[in-house]
């Protein structure tokens, strides 16, 4: 792969080689020294045109463990605010030498625009387009799950909230499929999208009767900013049927897990004591995070493909 555009584009294969060199990755967050020389002379741009606290950290703290070179892009106070285009800001990071662009944009296919243009010679990773997809938050997303539930074939992941702005859900569903889980999405009829007969995944209404069945649950933050109607009556209601409490987290298997992509609303979606229990592995999802963007980086940029063998500090 030269790019990271899109969850369904990876292969079992392919997911499971950036899933077992994250796991070698991981390792590097317990050692005094958080570094390896593998891009050293590589430069990774991150180019947020949208609002973001841990991807943008994470990406960067990814390359800047592997030596990478990194420039920091964002859209509030650079000449996009004058009116320049996409073109003419990727055609500046290409005179610049970037190897890889890390791109984040409210519009869905961006990313896709930049990997298919001709405007760029580097890498691109999707960091999220519009409502569309964010591959690398499905790899975390997985990668967390696998180390504490094995192998994800056959496990049962429920995925709850605000599905149809979620570029997250599209992405976990896509993936976890691909490794074998048997995906449950649960919303109100509003956050679902209209068809939903392409995605390998079932759906409910029904929260209360999917939580003893499940392995993992994942609640995702209703997007307000996305909204331009009213979808659900109230938060109130909307927390009554569709938030995960400490009453609902009972029902669900004694190994069970529950994450959020993050940022969440507390006291909607998730309650604090939820997001605070043992069982929620939210902060955890974030080590996970920068792993598994060394591991992207590190496959698309270090000029091999192949299995790589544990890295050394």
């Amino acid at each position: 792969m030269r790019h990271l555009l899109s969850a369904g584009d990876l292969s079992r294969d392919d997911a499971h080689l950036i899933l077992d060199t994250a796991e070698e990755m991981r390792s590097l967050a317990d050692r005094p020294i958080k570094k390896l020389p593998a891009l050293r002379g590589r430069t990774v741009v991150n180019l947020f045109f949208e609002d973001s606290t841990r991807t943008r950290i994470s990406f960067e703290a990814a390359a800047k463990r592997l030596s990478a070179d990194v420039i920091n892009f964002s859209a509030k106070g650079s000449s996009v605010s004058k009116g320049e285009s996409l073109k003419d800001t990727a055609l500046t990071l290409q005179a610049m030498g970037a190897d890889g662009v890390v791109c984040r944009h409210g519009s869905s296919g961006a990313p896709h625009l930049l990997a298919t243009s001709g405007w760029l010679n580097g890498s691109v990773v999707n960091a999220g387009d519009g409502t569309h997809e964010h591959p690398t938050q499905a790899l975390l997303d997985a990668f967390t799950m696998r180390r504490h539930l094995g192998s994800l074939e056959g496990r049962r992941i429920t995925i709850v909230g605000d599905v149809l702005h979620s570029r997250v859900a599209r992405s976990n569903v896509l993936l976890l499929s691909t490794l074998g889980a048997d995906v449950t999405v649960v919303a109100p009829p509003t956050l679902l999208p209209v068809d939903m007969t392409s995605w390998p995944c079932a759906t409910s209404y029904d929260l209360d009767a999917t939580l003893p069945k499940s392995d993992a649950v994942m609640m995702l933050r209703v997007q307000r900013e996305r909204m331009g109607d009213a979808f659900f009556p109230s938060a109130r209601e909307y927390t009554r049927r569709y938030g995960l409490d400490v009453h609902r987290m009972a029902q669900l298997p004694d190994e069970a897990i529950v994450l959020h992509p993050g940022p969440m609303n507390r006291g909607m979606e998730i309650s604090a004591e939820v997001a605070d229990s043992t069982r929620s592995v939210i902060v955890e999802q974030v080590t996970n995070g920068v792993a598994i963007r060394m591991a992207v980086l590190y496959l698309l940029l270090s000029g091999t493909n192949e299995t790589t063998e544990e890295p050394t500090a």
